[in-house]
């Protein structure tokens, strides 16, 4: 049996994809681990909203039933949006695992691109990616979505990786696995909720058809990912000093309560947005909408090329 076997493809997804029109990928641990009822529901369905209305059909992507399901919507995305943090959290490692017990689980940026891939779909929004954890010279907690990135043909548009993380140490790993950093209209690399982290990126481009570019030879290459760093909007960005701040408190809280592994990250999230009262989680829908906008772009740019890669 091949992997497209366990292939939901919603009928308007896979007919986007036969067509040649543009389709960006979307995650659901930002759904189901990200953020609260009812707004990640509503969230999802806003993010869908802005990448129909920048040209390209949204793709959210999650496992359900014993199937790599793409193109949830309707009652199906309800669904994950009311399961939450009781659906599980799938990383490469969990997937097997997840199918043959037919669970629901929210997937991971690493996951969403290995099933985006999949489909024959190469461009993703995300809010940010999972990187080095802090202290990770002794946790050894580096995420999957790293080593994904370098070995999946997707563009991954993100507002940079999550201020929790150690970004220089995320940055060093990302360069490892040979992924490049475009920023798109930055130099600077961003920090989540701040639009820079004091690190670079790795080239700058000002047009997404030059990142739709970058994209198709990376394919034409047979290499894999690229990130595109793409800051939160200048109105919506937090204070960087005030949610370091908030991010240091947040992390003793988990040290003290021996929270570790998966569970950190949606742990560090839910304490940051008690700590900041709800402004990380009003600052965090801005970015992924954000995200969503660009995606869409570079997805609707890539459609007037030659098509390397189909359903």
């Amino acid at each position: 049996m091949s992997a497209k076997a366990y292939l939901s493809i919603s009928p308007e997804v896979r007919q986007a994809l036969h067509d040649g029109k543009p389709v960006v990928a979307l995650e659901s641990t930002i759904i189901t681990h990200g953020m609260p009822y009812p707004q990640n529901g509503e969230m999802a369905r806003n993010v869908e909203g802005v990448i129909r209305s920048n040209g390209a059909v949204p793709a959210t992507i999650a496992i359900m039933d014993g199937r790599f399901c793409v193109g949830v919507s309707g009652e199906d995305l309800e669904r994950l949006a009311l399961e939450g943090g009781k659906a599980a959290k799938a990383s490469r490692r969990d997937v097997s695992a997840l199918l043959v017990q037919g669970a629901i689980a929210g997937t991971t940026v690493a996951t969403t691109m290995q099933i985006a891939a999949l489909a024959g779909i190469h461009v993703f929004a995300t809010g940010g990616i999972g990187g080095v954890h802090r202290g990770a010279e002794e946790t050894f907690d580096i995420s999957a979505d790293l080593e994904e990135l370098g070995r999946t043909p997707v563009a991954v548009v993100c507002a940079g990786a999550k201020s929790i993380l150690d970004i220089g140490k995320t940055l060093e790993v990302l360069e490892t696995n040979g992924v490049p950093v475009l920023g798109y209209g930055t130099e600077d690399f961003p920090a989540f909720w701040a639009r820079r982290s004091g690190h670079k990126v790795d080239h700058r481009f000002d047009d997404v058809a030059d990142i739709a570019k970058v994209m198709h030879t990376q394919i034409a290459l047979g290499l894999g990912g690229i990130l595109v760093a793409n800051p939160i909007p200048v109105e919506n960005e937090l204070d960087a000093e005030a949610i370091e701040a908030r991010i240091a408190e947040a992390i003793r809280g988990a040290e003290q309560e021996g929270v570790s592994r998966k569970a950190l990250t949606p742990f560090l999230l839910k304490r940051i947005f008690e700590l900041t009262e709800g402004k990380s989680l009003v600052a965090n829908i801005a970015l992924v909408e954000n995200n969503a906008k660009v995606a869409a772009q570079i997805a609707v740019a890539m459609s007037k090329k030659p098509q390397i890669f189909t359903a």
